[in-house]
C-alpha cells in the first residue's frame, strides 16, 4: 500500500488547482479504514471524438488514480450532449442526435482505452439516471440554483452583456453535469481549468442531496507545439494518439524546450520525483535540452505504441534527422510516366498544402530530388525512382512505371 503523502505527491502532479487538499487527505485516509475505493469520476461530452494528445491530459491523471487502486468512472454525456457543453461558447451549441451521440461515444471509448485500463474502467451513460427524472424532480434541481448564480460563469455572462440569447435548456448543463456526481456519490471529479463552474456544481448538489462534497481536480490546458495556443486539430498544433510512432516522436521532438517539463507533468506517467530532478538539470545546464527531449519523446510513443515501436521511431528521428538519410519507413507510391504531375503528387499526398506553396519551398531551396537541389519541377525527369525530400522532415518516394 503505498502512502498518504506518496499518494497524494502522484495526484497532485501537473494539477492546476483542488479544491481542496485536506478534504482529499481525508477521504484518502477514510477509504483506506474501510477498505474501498475512491470513486473517480470524468464526464465527456462526445461531440468532437478525435483525441489528441491534449485531451489525455486528464486522462492520464485518471490513469494514475486507478494504478493506485481507486475507481474511476468514465461518463458518458450521451444525455448532455443532446444539449452540448456551452462552456466557452458564444452561442447555443446545435443539439446532437442520439445517433451522433453514440457513434461518437463508441470513438471516445475505443481511443480512451489507449491511455486507461478497460477492465478497471467503469464506463456509464448518463441518460441511465437524467432520462427518468420526472417534470417536478427536475424543478426541484432548477430551484437549487439561481439564474444571477448562473451568470456567474463569463460565458452565459458575457452572452448576457451582448444580447446574445441564452436558452433557459442551457442552464441545464452544469445542473445535469453536477446530478451525475449525485447519482454516483463521486469522492473526486476531474476536468479542466475551463470546467470550474461545472465541477463545483457537483459539490453544490451532492450536498443538497445529503452527500459529502467530491474533491475537484482541476488540470490546466496544455499548449501545443507552436508553445503558444492551445492543443487543437484545426490550428495544427496537436499530437494525436492515433498518430503512427515515427510521426508522434517526430512532433513530440517540435515542442518549445520551455514546455519540456509541463509535458512531462501532463501528459506523461513519469514519477514527479523524476521529473523534479529534470527541471533541476535543465536549470543548471547539466543536461542539453534536446537530449531531454529525445527522452519525451520516447517515453510519448512508448505509452501509446510500446517498446519496441518507441526504439524504432527513436532510430529513425536519429538517421533520419540528426545522420540525415533516408527513412526506411518513407512513403512510396507508384505513378504512370504518362500525365506525370510531380507537383500533383506532392500535393495529393499532403506534403504541402498546395502547388503554391511548393513551388515556394523550390524557389528557397527546400526541395531535393535524389538528393540534388531541385530548382524547375517541370525539369524532373520522371524515370526509375524519384526520392523528393521537402524540408528536413518530409520525404517520398515516387515509382514511375
Amino acid at each position: 500500500m503505498i502512502n498518504l503523502d506518496e499518494q497524494v505527491k502522484i495526484i497532485l502532479k501537473g494539477v492546476d488547482d483542488i479544491i481542496d487538499e485536506k478534504e482529499l487527505r481525508e477521504k484518502l485516509v477514510k477509504a483506506d479504514k474501510e477498505g474501498r475505493q475512491l470513486i473517480v469520476k470524468l464526464g465527456l461530452d462526445p461531440s468532437a471524438p478525435d483525441i489528441h494528445l491534449g485531451h489525455t491530459v486528464v486522462l492520464r491523471k485518471m490513469k494514475q488514480l486507478q494504478d493506485l487502486g481507486h475507481q474511476v468512472v468514465i461518463i458518458i454525456g450521451d444525455f448532455t450532449g443532446k444539449i452540448g457543453d456551452p462552456t466557452g461558447k458564444s452561442s447555443a451549441r446545435k443539439a446532437l442526435t442520439t445517433e451522433q451521440v453514440l457513434e461518437n461515444a463508441k470513438t471516445y471509448q475505443d481511443q480512451i482505452f489507449k491511455v486507461l485500463d478497460p477492465e478497471k474502467t467503469e464506463v456509464r451513460f448518463n441518460s441511465e439516471w437524467l432520462s427518468k427524472l420526472n417534470f417536478e424532480e427536475v424543478v426541484r434541481l432548477a430551484a437549487t440554483m439561481t439564474v444571477a448564480r448562473m451568470l456567474e460563469r463569463e460565458d452565459f455572462k458575457k452572452r448576457y452583456e451582448s444580447n446574445t440569447p441564452i436558452s433557459v435548456h442551457e442552464f441545464f448543463y452544469p445542473l445535469m453535469q453536477g446530478y451525475d456526481s449525485v447519482a454516483l456519490n463521486a469522492d473526486i471529479e476531474l476536468g479542466g481549468t475551463d470546467q470550474r463552474f461545472n465541477l463545483l456544481m457537483g459539490r453544490t448538489l451532492q450536498r443538497d442531496h445529503g452527500q459529502e462534497a467530491q474533491v475537484v481536480i482541476m488540470m490546466p490546458l496544455i499548449e501545443g507545439l507552436d508553445g503558444v495556443n492551445k492543443m487543437s486539430k484545426s490550428l495544427g498544433n496537436y499530437i494525436g494518439v492515433d498518430e503512427e510512432a515515427g510521426v508522434m516522436y517526430q512532433k513530440s521532438m517540435e515542442i518549445p524546450d520551455e514546455l519540456i517539463i509541463k509535458y512531462y507533468n501532463l501528459v506523461t506517467d513519469v514519477h514527479p520525483d523524476v521529473v523534479s530532478e529534470i527541471e533541476k538539470d535543465l536549470k543548471e545546464d547539466r543536461r542539453n535540452p534536446r537530449d531531454v527531449k529525445m527522452e519525451l519523446a520516447k517515453e510519448i510513443v512508448r505509452l501509446y505504441h510500446g517498446e519496441d515501436k518507441a526504439n524504432f521511431a527513436e532510430e529513425r528521428f536519429k538517421s533520419v534527422f540528426q545522420k540525415g538519410q533516408i527513412p526506411v519507413d518513407i512513403l512510396t507510391v507508384e505513378a504512370e510516366k504518362e500525365g506525370f504531375d510531380l507537383a500533383q503528387i506532392i500535393v495529393d499526398n499532403k506534403l504541402t498544402p498546395s502547388k503554391s506553396e511548393l513551388r515556394r519551398l523550390v524557389q528557397q531551396g527546400g526541395v531535393k530530388i535524389n538528393g540534388e537541389k531541385c530548382t524547375d519541377l517541370q525539369a524532373v525527369n520522371p524515370e526509375g525512382e524519384l526520392v523528393v525530400q521537402i524540408g528536413k522532415k518530409k520525404f517520398i518516394k515516387i515509382i514511375v512505371k
